[in-house]
């Protein structure tokens, strides 16, 4: 169960302006989601969901109101101090993968360490080891061509939770999946909330998606609407906490 707010979204208001017309997008919108909580986000098309995914990213600034992720106002540092934060504390999961063809999966998950003061042995141990939570450790060499739908979502899993962020961000994570693989991906997720305690933001068109979260809330028309509790996440466990315990990447 969750506890205490990892992230406060108080009083935000988001708009843009064509001309002289201001064009809302979200609305006076406000959101606590506990430490370590799975919260799904659902909502058509132009509700506003990858604006307030931009906006608890420090991708984007609110017009109005505050976010705060843990101790930090986020919606008032600089665009260095974004950078760095973002860095690590985010890690986002993308429909598309976004994986570099050319890159190995080790290479890939790697990839957001070289931004930090790692040594390269400090590296090499969260890189196996986040590609050891996902199961893929007998695929490092393994270029995006060469890994099915699944294996790279997995690739792109690990190389979100390789810096042990705050928060892991999913953006419509098995829309370009088979079912089968959707239903892998989700009971990784799960599993990762569990033996992690990640907190974890799920974007999603699929109700089936989104019943894996502990809560869900609906954006229409710029304005969140709060939905029932689901029921409890399937597939989760302990598989995760042993070898999470071995390295920087903390349950």
């Amino acid at each position: 169960m969750a506890d205490q707010p990892i992230m406060r979204i108080r009083g935000v208001h988001k708009y843009f302006r064509r001309g002289e017309e201001q064009i809302d997008v979200l609305k006076n919108l406000s959101l606590d989601v506990g430490k370590g909580e799975f919260l799904g986000i659902m909502g058509p098309s132009g509700s506003g969901k990858t604006t307030l995914l931009n906006l608890i990213a420090g991708l984007d600034r609110p017009s109005e109101g505050e976010v705060w992720i843990g101790e930090r106002l986020i919606s008032k540092m600089s665009e260095a101090e974004l950078a760095s934060w973002r860095t690590r504390s985010i890690g986002f999961v993308f429909q598309f993968y976004h994986l570099l063809p050319v890159l190995t999966a080790y290479e890939n998950v790697e990839l957001p360490l070289l931004l930090l003061p790692l040594s390269a042995a400090a590296r090499k141990q969260q890189v196996l080891t986040a590609l050891d939570l996902v199961g893929l450790t007998n695929r490092l060499t393994h270029r995006p061509g060469q890994l099915s739908g699944g294996q790279q979502q997995r690739v792109g899993i690990a190389r979100a939770i390789v810096t042990d962020p705050i928060l892991i961000v999913a953006d419509e994570p098995t829309g370009d999946l088979d079912a089968r693989s959707a239903e892998e991906i989700l009971d990784l997720m799960g599993e990762l909330q569990k033996g992690l305690r990640k907190t974890i933001l799920l974007v999603t068109h699929d109700p089936r998606a989104a019943e894996r979260a502990q809560r869900i809330v609906h954006l229409e028309k710029g304005r969140l609407v709060e939905g029932a509790p689901s029921t409890a996440i399937r597939g989760a466990g302990a598989a995760v906490a042993a070898p999470a315990a071995q390295t920087g990447i903390r349950p």
